[in-house]
């Protein structure tokens, strides 16, 4: 193996040492399916730091629920309390912050976010969206890629940037798409392939192996492509113990 191939990068130079656990705080505005994912990624110790706080922009959302339940700080910010985007973005700037946070979470955050909180945190965030990004930016992503007779779906996490949904991509993972699928399959699946990707680029981050700068985003170092690593539905369905001849 050459000294330019990363993978010996990786196995012998890049092990963090033990350190003060690092923060996390995770953004929901729902059921938080993906933050119990976080939750049991801690639990089992695949996690590189420790969920400070939850913060619902909903307060009756059953990921507060959750929290309180793992013993995490459960926090509502109802955004109809405030008059303006800004007024609730420098609110939720002040909860974030009293946290001390090493990176944002944004796991089913509901809210298109403001340029002072984005450049606030730049380079701190990362959330999970519901396609290969770039394809289907925005919302009802699996109506939209069903509509378009796709063959192939999926989920991205991304770092978040003032485009909505089109800051670098750091990892995805695939599936097929079969003639009998639904929004409601794939929902189910893209649900599954979601709770296994972002735990593990979460992971990476706090481990100080995925970065960002104005360049995008790179790993140990290396620059990522535009659709950073990607899982494919081999692979993903592997992981996630899928009948791939069925799915």
């Amino acid at each position: 193996m050459s000294s330019t191939e990363y993978q010996s990068d990786t196995l012998n130079g890049m092990t963090p040492e033990p350190a003060e656990a690092r923060r996390i705080v995770v953004l929901i505005s729902g059921s938080g399916s993906n933050l119990q994912a976080l939750i049991d990624a801690q639990s089992h110790d695949r996690l590189s730091g420790e969920i400070v706080a939850v913060i619902s922009n909903e307060p009756g959302a059953y990921g507060l629920k959750r929290a309180h339940e793992a013993g995490i700080e459960a926090v509502a910010l109802p955004h109809r309390e405030y008059d303006s985007r800004e007024a609730y973005d420098g609110a939720l700037i002040k909860v974030i912050e009293r946290h001390e946070p090493d990176v944002i979470v944004l796991a089913g955050f509901m809210r298109i976010l403001s340029p002072r909180f984005v450049q606030r945190f730049l380079g701190k965030m990362l959330n999970i969206h519901p396609s290969l990004l770039p394809a289907y930016q925005g919302l009802n992503t699996h109506a939209r890629a069903l509509a378009d007779g796709v063959s192939h779906h999926g989920c991205s996490v991304h770092f978040v940037t003032e485009e909505l949904d089109g800051g670098p991509v750091v990892l995805q993972a695939e599936l097929n798409v079969t003639p009998d699928d639904t929004v409601e399959t794939l929902k189910e699946k893209v649900h599954a392939r979601e709770h296994l990707i972002l735990p593990i680029a979460v992971d990476w981050f706090l481990q100080g192996r995925l970065q960002f700068s104005a360049d995008g985003a790179s790993m140990d170092g290396h620059p990522l492509p535009p659709y950073g690593m990607r899982l494919s539905h081999a692979d993903a369905a592997e992981e996630l113990d899928e009948d791939i001849e069925h799915s």
